[in-house]
């Protein structure tokens, strides 16, 4: 089945036909993990969508991750420092 890239914001998007998904049995809220493997997308269901810990995602921060900070300007309303 032939499917069109569809724009969703800044992304992409795929419509998948309803009989695909009931077969997958995909719905509304079900994590899934996409990655690209020999040039093609590949998309697996999650049994559980992953849980993530603040604490465990900063311990692999190092500067090399960090950006730098942004100026944005000065106020221009009624902000306040």
């Amino acid at each position: 089945m032939v499917v069109q890239f569809a724009k969703w914001g800044n992304s992409l998007a795929l419509r998948i036909p309803n009989a695909m998904a009931k077969e997958i049995d995909a719905r509304p809220g079900v994590a899934a993990d996409v990655n690209v493997e020999d040039g093609r997308l590949v998309v697996r269901l999650l049994e559980h969508a992953p849980d993530y810990d603040l604490d465990d995602l900063l311990a692999g921060m190092t500067t090399d991750h960090a950006h730098p900070e942004t100026s944005t300007g000065g106020a221009v309303g009624n902000e306040f420092a």
